[in-house]
């Protein structure tokens, strides 16, 4: 999914059924730390781009693709960018 077709740009709750999916808890509340700034933030705070298919899941502070999940035919997949720390803090 590249931006220009994202059906919608939303806050990081947005990815919380999907993120679920794949850690089997709500992790909006786990603060991630970008490895492009060091900014540090709760993943509710995260701008995220969605669709049917993907939630590509952003820095608020500099756009950097932390994270993005994919639906696949089989299964959810998680591909890491720039997250450098996802902790509970």
């Amino acid at each position: 999914m590249r931006a220009e077709t994202a059906r919608s740009t939303v806050d990081g709750n947005a990815a919380a059924g999907l993120l679920a999916d794949v850690f089997g808890v709500d992790v909006t509340v786990l603060v991630g730390v970008c490895g492009g700034c060091s900014a540090a933030a709760p993943l509710a705070e995260t701008t995220v781009e969605l669709d049917e298919t993907a939630a590509i899941v952003r820095c608020r502070s500099c756009t950097h693709t932390l994270l993005t999940v994919l639906r696949t035919p089989s299964g959810i997949r998680l591909v890491i960018g720039t997250l450098r720390v996802l902790e509970r803090r």
